[in-house]
């Protein structure tokens, strides 16, 4: 077997996009690469069908945007929130769009332009083991099998680059010592619409569902829609009679018919909707040779649809870097610049991590203090301007600032409180006609106290997740420290501004 300047494992979204974007860097020799990955076929999946505007512009970096193109591609100009038979527009921002798709076509599409790409050998092969020679890993071990026999081969390479996705097969092996294992708080129950029509065509629709999680729907061609259903672990035992029963009917009358013909038509397929912090790679903990990118090593809760953003916006990064390196065999100079990569990629990352789970937790409401900072949340977005502009840029990946993240936060959560106070509120029981009244000022003492209780809930909700973007460090590294302590003071001042913010323009 030839020696590869690099071997990527995994050709789904990171994998091709990575081999194609090294192979156009301006070298004086044009580097090999060897992209494999065990199945050349269509892959199905049910998730990573929404490419926000963040991701648009990573594709446009490395020169693939014309891969969106030629498969029936729907351009998403923003979404729709639905929450008790209303609902708000939350647009993009002018001058950006989205796309929506079938999985497997983009990956297809993805594929294609890796294939063309000089010195890159697309390869069909099951990497089983990883080679390692005086503690570097130098290549990894394969199988292939054709209809008569197997063959086992060996991929030698300068860097070895890990991208098999969320059930990474080397995740453990890699990071040593520094694993973070994934988080799984449900799973998306998934099937497709046909021939239906969203409330605003060309939008995400998230629907807010009483007792479960949020219902996601986009379009991913001209006659097919995706709803995703979100229901948490443990699943019920009959998990189609508890759609039926206790999702179906939140959800907009006129999808009714298209949902029960698809769950009637196919079986409901699953995915766990998981978490997993990026540990810093290159250290003395995880293996050296070896980088972990994409869903291998980093993930978030599918909502926000921010996992192909995050994972072409890291390609695009560490092809960057990575071409400052001349030598790629030299591990301490690839170390260095993966240092690089771990804290420049935070902007973008961190605010999209943060946002995707901490959206979740409020959309996905389960006590009564998330179910307060759920309709400010709401009441927040139908305010318009900067209240809509704001989070759906952080969202969508075009504003990636983790400090406008804390600011409209804490924004909505000292919002919710104030909604708490002015806002009719529903009084009446259950099964009786909905009766709304505005607090009585013999009520402020108690409200007053469930405000410190609603501040408390936020501030749970959104600081292990900071805490997990900026916690991996040495404690010897005085600059990652000094780092560390600039965030926090930075999100720390954002509360405050957030709520001077909010007294002076919202409240």
């Amino acid at each position: 077997m030839p020696h590869y300047d690099v071997v990527i494992v995994g050709a789904g979204i990171a994998g091709p996009a990575l081999a194609h974007g090294l192979s156009t860097l301006p070298r004086g020799k044009k580097p090999r690469i060897a992209l494999l990955e065990r199945s050349l076929a269509e892959p199905d999946r049910i998730v990573g069908e929404l490419l926000q505007p963040g991701g648009v512009i990573a594709l446009r970096k490395l020169g693939l945007e014309g891969c969106l193109e030629g498969f029936d591609a729907i351009p998403t100009l923003g979404y729709c929130v639905l929450d008790s038979g209303k609902s708000v527009h939350i647009p993009y921002p002018i001058g950006y769009e989205g796309r929506s798709f079938h999985h497997g076509r983009f990956v297809m599409s993805l594929r294609a332009a890796a294939k063309r790409a000089e010195g890159v050998d697309l390869i069909e092969a099951t990497a089983t083991e990883l080679i390692e020679d005086g503690g570097r890993v130098v290549g990894v071990k394969t199988t292939r099998k054709t209809s008569e026999e197997e063959f086992k081969d060996e991929y030698r390479a300068d860097i070895v680059i890990i991208a098999d996705g969320c059930f990474s097969n080397f995740r453990a092996s890699v990071m040593g010592r520094a694993l973070a294992k994934p988080v799984t708080k449900s799973q998306f129950c998934g099937a497709v619409l046909e021939d239906v029509t969203l409330p605003i065509p060309k939008h995400g629709t998230v629907a807010l569902i009483k007792g479960s999680g949020p219902v996601l729907m986009y379009q991913i061609s001209e006659r097919d829609t995706r709803i995703l259903m979100d229901v948490k672990q443990p699943l019920p035992a009959d998990l189609k009679t508890h759609i039926f029963t206790h999702i179906v009917p939140q959800l907009p009358s006129s999808l009714h018919t298209a949902i029960h013909k698809a769950l009637d038509k196919d079986r409901i397929r699953r995915m766990p909707n998981s978490f997993l912090p990026p540990v810093e790679q290159g250290t003395s903990a995880s293996k050296a040779g070896v980088i972990l990118i994409g869903d291998a090593w980093n993930m978030r809760h599918p909502l926000t649809g921010g996992g192909m953003t995050v994972a072409l916006s890291d390609v695009v990064l560490l092809r960057s870097l990575l071409g400052q390196v001349d030598d790629w065999s030299n591990w301490s100079s690839v170390q260095r610049q993966m240092n690089n990569w771990h804290w420049q990629r935070k902007p973008l990352a961190s605010t999209v991590n943060i946002l995707s789970v901490a959206l979740y937790d409020l959309f996905g409401a389960d006590d009564e203090n998330l179910a307060v900072l759920r309709t400010g949340c709401f009441k927040y977005f139908e305010r318009g301007g900067e209240c809509i502009n704001g989070p759906v840029s952080l969202l969508s990946g075009i504003a990636p600032s983790p400090l406008l993240l804390a600011n409209h936060f804490f924004s909505v959560a000292f919002y919710s409180i104030w909604v708490m106070f002015t806002h009719p509120q529903l009084i009446s029981a259950p099964n009786e006609k909905p009766v709304y009244a505005v607090a009585s000022l013999d009520q402020y003492p108690l409200l007053a106290i469930k405000s410190v209780h609603v501040f408390w809930t936020a501030c749970v909700v959104f600081g292990p997740l900071l805490w997990s973007e900026i916690r991996w460090w040495s404690p010897d590294d005085l600059q990652t420290r000094n780092k560390i302590l600039s965030q926090t003071a930075l999100v720390v001042g954002a509360a405050m501004f957030g709520f001077t913010w909010t007294l002076q323009h919202v409240l």
